[in-house]
């Protein structure tokens, strides 16, 4: 169950469209009867090539925007920095589409029987239809092994299928080539343009059964064919000197490939990830899945009930994750890599003050430590580039990037805008991404390598942090992503010294680099150097309303309903604030959350997603489980999609994220069962899902009773568990040793699975 995204008719636009994806190569289907279209996209394809947008004064103002600041002139220090400090241009790179696939087919008037559907357990999007006691089907996937994209075609009846296919790129001019390759193939390519634009190609082989295949102008006219395979293959000069020869060399290894070989070979692979992990939450009597997906999201809207649509959702979640972030795929953008628009909402990049994060948050706790790889990769191009932002911007070693960033590592700020432009936590909030894969993995190589990613990043803040009047060592200038605030006058601003949401991801940081310095016994010098100065960070304060503060001072908010929670950084995804470790800061989380609620927050998709995170580590399972409700009621697409609006990806993933967190957490170095579980998931079952220490878990529940949980460890280490209360716990018999209300430890072994029995006390 739940593993289906079904409708009865063809998608009326893009919002409607079904993703493939094999991480590089994308599509969104259609399922159009005569006029097929299949959208395009290439992660590669952007537009202009790499530049130094550094602005050459910004160093020389920083002291005097400091200086601006702890004066309180605010807006003096705000329109120097927007002189200063903006880059030059003020934008980045910006992502394209591909282009279009476009058949258009002949005798398909008068279709009956439609369906179109995603099914996430192959990777696959399928139509059927009937006309004139004729049954078509079509298949449309993107494969890993292979790198095309396939589509098949078949009807009952020989001789069946007629059309004519083309590729187009929509409204853009920036064609040099849509031609005839042969009497089968056609050929599109083009220049992105700008100052190093990135060339692509584009090719489309058509093998056909029966029937005639011949090219007029720069279309496949296909007559009378029984069955028909459809191959493209696209290639950019960001990864191939000659894209159109590396096009050709694809086709030319997979066209002696038979179509069910071909199928076959996607399938398998994408299935090594996919079924690695199990969810089921549903109540087995339910009927709903009868019912095509966009009526029952529909269903939803109106005060419905459909547990099962939630478990799709979570499929789905990690369905796109495993079709837009492959090893040697690039980063999955805020559209994962599926978008239309030559001009996209926010340009389709990067932006990462916790748009991309969120993107990864399912990737190791699903399992899918792979798909997390593209990411870890990208920050090594970020370094480079960061390195030479810190010391033209800042005077200072080690590396940073500001709140977005491109294909190209870009690190200068971007946009000219105070509330968000000029903030140099960028880098550092991303490799804590380091740190989780290897908390995860336990790959001892790879943090050896990644230590010294993270170090740089530490060593920005050994230098850039400043020493305030009282003491602490704090970031200046800076903002609260992307938040204004008020001061007692009624002043607005943006700019400011020291908000809490930097002084939690340093702490995050610097801990993070304490601790593999320690494990690897190395570097014993630097690692003092971090203690000494997270000592003097800033402390987590609690606010006149009771709320944790957003800045170092306690202003008011001009938005109290804002979508950026950024203060509860340290709720999640940090693990500073928590209800067992740290219970009064838990409370001031929940006014807070609350607080931004009353006010309207949770209205973009990937805020709401990111509230059902916090919930679950407050331990409200109810909340929690509202607040997915309302993230399929009010930001989810009829194709499932996150809504911002306008569509953006990582509200999809945060909400997969969100699903984990309420059913396993191990943040705090143990693993919490079933922590955030709300009434209405009165049964459940999950296999798979990943916890930090290299550890993989399947547990089952029955009337909101923990039934077992089997645990297997990749390591040879003490492991700690928290049960639901009022358990005793043993394992193939033996008790186990209650070490807290709640908390059991035990020895495990590497490679060794430990099935936990659980009994009412």
């Amino acid at each position: 169950m739940g593993k289906i995204l079904w409708y009865n008719n063809p998608a009326s636009n893009w919002n409607e469209a079904l993703p493939i994806g094999n991480g590089r190569l994308g599509g969104m289907v259609y399922g159009e009867v005569v006029k097929e279209k299949i959208q395009l996209n290439e992660d590669s394809v952007w537009y202009g090539g790499p530049r130094d947008r550094l602005n050459p004064d910004a160093l020389a103002h920083l002291p005097k925007i400091r200086k601006l600041l702890s004066e309180g002139k605010l807006q003096e220090a705000e329109e120097l920095a927007r002189l200063s400090f903006s880059g030059i241009p003020m934008s980045q790179r910006h992502y394209e589409p591909l282009g279009e696939l476009n058949i258009l087919f002949k005798g398909l008037e008068g279709f009956k029987d439609y369906k179109r559907e995603l099914d996430l357990d192959t990777g696959i999007v399928k139509t059927s239809f009937s006309v004139d006691n004729r049954t078509y089907k079509r298949e449309v996937f993107t494969s890993y092994p292979d790198q095309i994209m396939v589509t098949r075609l078949t009807c009952t009846e020989t001789n069946s299928i007629t059309f004519q296919l083309n590729l187009d790129r929509g409204n853009s001019r920036n064609l040099d080539e849509n031609s005839a390759l042969s009497d089968t193939s056609i050929l599109m390519t083009g220049e992105t343009g700008g100052k190093g634009g990135i060339s692509f190609s584009t090719l489309v082989k058509v093998i056909a059964e029966d029937g005639e295949v011949n090219t007029i102008g720069n279309r496949i006219c296909v007559n009378n064919a029984s069955a028909v395979t459809i191959l493209l293959s696209a290639a950019t000069t960001f990864r191939y000197q000659d894209p159109t020869q590396q096009c050709k060399r694809t086709i030319e290894q997979v066209k002696v490939i038979d179509d069910e070989l071909l199928r076959r070979r996607h399938i398998e692979d994408y299935q090594k990830l996919f079924h690695r992990v199990e969810l089921d939450i549903t109540d087995h009597s339910e009927t709903a899945e009868f019912i095509p997906t966009d009526e029952r999201l529909e269903n939803l809207k109106q005060g419905g009930t459909d547990l099962d649509l939630i478990s799709t959702y979570f499929h789905f979640g990690r369905y796109l994750m495993i079709a837009c972030s492959r090893p040697n795929s690039l980063p999955a953008t805020l559209q994962g890599i599926w978008n239309d628009q030559m001009l996209p909402p926010w340009d389709s990049k990067y932006t990462i003050n916790i748009n991309i994060q969120m993107n990864y948050w399912p990737a190791e706790v699903c399992n899918l430590s792979e798909c997390h790889a593209p990411l870890l990769k990208h920050i090594e191009k970020m370094k480079e580039t960061g390195r030479m932002t810190a010391q033209k911007m800042y005077d200072c070693r080690g590396f940073t990037a500001h709140h977005n960033t491109d294909i190209w590592g870009d690190t200068a700020p971007q946009d000219i805008y105070t509330p968000a432009s000029y903030w140099p936590l960028g880098a550092a909030w991303i490799c804590l991404h380091l740190w989780e894969h290897f908390e995860y993995t336990g790959d001892i190589e790879f943090l050896h390598e990644a230590y010294e990613t993270m170090k740089e990043a530490a060593l920005f803040f050994v230098d850039y942090l400043v020493e305030n009047s009282e003491g602490w060592m704090i970031t200046t200038p800076s903002v609260s992503p992307e938040n204004t605030y008020l001061l007692p006058n009624g002043e607005k601003g943006n700019l400011c010294e020291a908000p809490s949401m930097d002084s939690q991801i340093i702490y995050a940081l610097f801990t993070s680099c304490i601790k593999a310095s320690e494990l690897m016994k190395s570097d014993e010098v630097f690692r003092q150097q971090l203690i000494d100065i997270r000592a003097k960070l800033p402390k987590i304060q609690i606010g006149k309303h009771g709320q944790i503060q957003e800045w170092l001072e306690d202003y008011e908010e001009a938005e109290p309903g804002h979508r950026h929670i950024s203060h509860l950084f340290a709720l999640h995804p940090s693990n500073q604030i928590s209800p067992i470790t740290t219970p009064e800061l838990a409370n001031a989380a929940v006014v807070t959350l609350n607080r931004r609620l009353k006010h309207g927050g949770g209205h973009t998709g990937w805020s709401r997603a990111w509230i059902i995170n916090m919930w679950a580590r407050l331990f409200r399972g109810e909340d929690a489980y509202q607040n997915i409700l309302e993230l399929l009621k009010q930001s989810t697409l009829p194709n499932l999609f996150d809504n911002h609006p306008p569509f953006q990806i990582d509200g999809n993933f945060g909400g997969t994220a969100g699903i984990v967190e309420m059913i396993v957490q191990s943040h705090l170095q143990e693993i919490h069962l079933l922590p955030s579980v709300p009434k209405a998931w009165r049964n459940g079952y999950v296999k798979g899902l990943k916890a930090r220490g290299g550890y993989e878990i399947e547990l089952k529940w029955e009337n909101h009773r923990l039934r077992y949980a089997t645990i297997f460890s990749s390591q040879s280490r003490k492991c700690r568990i928290r049960i639901p209360s009022s358990y005793s716990v043993s394992i193939d018999g033996s008790p186990l040793t209650e070490v807290d209300a709640c908390l059991y430890e035990l020895t495990v072994r590497e490679g060794e699975i430990y099935r936990l029995i659980l009994h009412k006390n």
